[in-house]
């Protein structure tokens, strides 16, 4: 299923939308502390490889991420919705 825009959306989908971005932000901060740890731990056992630069491919999602969630805000602020 596409993804909708998020001003095509009705008040009661972006409300849904906004219970999602708390669980969002913990979920990223989840996968890019783990990212972290493994090539903290992979550069302390085997040097510098492949996996210390692992997290560097996750900044792009996370900033994605992160502009939708305050694109959302902002039309929740917009609607008068919070």
């Amino acid at each position: 299923m596409k993804q909708k825009e998020l001003t095509e959306l009705s008040n009661e989908e972006l409300l849904q939308e906004a219970k999602k971005i708390k669980s969002s932000k913990i979920f990223d901060a989840a996968i890019f502390g783990f990212l972290i740890g493994v090539a903290v731990y992979s550069t302390v056992r085997n040097g510098f490889g492949l996996l210390t630069f692992l997290p560097i491919i996750y900044i792009p999602i996370a900033a994605k991420n992160k502009a939708r969630n305050k694109a959302l805000e902002g039309l929740l602020k917009e609607r008068n919705l919070n």
